[in-house]
């Protein structure tokens, strides 16, 4: 049994009609989305960015020392004797002559006096700086008897004398200061020069106590006064 359709209810014959308004929304949904306006803020203040810098990590450069070969030791001369063979009937251009001498107890002889052989000593070089030598000079010979009480000594002097410097205090500043200088042959104190230093204002002030160092006992090589060359480490601490 085939139902039969109320015709007032067919939709077949508004198919066109329903089309038609389909297009009609779409394309008035597509003018109203191209006429469609949006208001844009503009910015009255502009921020500079911030910039972030990154320090980078430093990486310490090393460099591979070259093993070296030890040096090849020249090759061994080998002294060997030499033998020359004379066959007997070669004959000696030169001939030794053996002359016989009566001698009695009226005969002279010719003594030669024996020559004394000094043995010259080595100059020493006046320029010549020593590190170390046979007696050390002694920091105040009148109160200290040994090497070992001067450098006690010389410590407690030098530490006494120090005067830390103002600028160096308010930076916190500190730190080692190595100091090289000569002992002449008067004992006195010359060439003060800084090997290591911190800081200049605790330089000089390690300078400024050095050059004021009373004097010593002068070094000795061979029993002769000469200059010694002294390294002293002057450590600065804020306490």
């Amino acid at each position: 049994m085939i139902p039969k359709k109320n015709p007032n209810v067919d939709l077949e014959k508004r198919k066109s009609l329903f089309f038609e308004i389909g297009l009609v929304v779409a394309l008035a949904v597509t003018f109203v989305s191209f006429e469609w306006k949006s208001n844009v803020k503009q910015a009255s203040q502009f921020t500079s960015e911030v910039e972030f810098t990154v320090d980078e990590e430093m990486v310490p450069i090393t460099r591979q020392e070259e093993i070296k070969a030890p040096p090849k030791l020249p090759p061994k001369i080998k002294l060997a004797d030499v033998i020359t063979i004379v066959e007997d009937d070669v004959e000696l251009d030169e001939e030794l002559e053996i002359v016989e001498e009566e001698i009695n107890q009226e005969t002279e002889v010719d003594i030669q006096p024996i020559r004394e052989v000094v043995a010259e000593e080595e100059e020493l070089d006046e320029a010549q700086i020593f590190v170390i030598v046979e007696e050390m000079p002694i920091f105040r010979p009148d109160i200290c008897k040994t090497q070992k009480e001067g450098d006690a000594e010389l410590y407690r002097h030098i530490y006494k004398s120090l005067k830390y410097p103002v600028l160096a205090q308010e930076n916190g500043i500190t730190g080692r200061v190595f100091v090289k200088f000569i002992v002449g042959k008067d004992g006195g104190i010359y060439d003060v020069e800084i090997l290591r230093g911190v800081d200049p204002s605790l330089d000089q002030e390690a300078i400024r106590v050095i050059k004021n160092l009373p004097k010593f006992s002068p070094g000795k090589q061979r029993g002769k006064p000469v200059k010694v060359s002294y390294t002293s480490v002057i450590k600065f601490v804020l306490q």
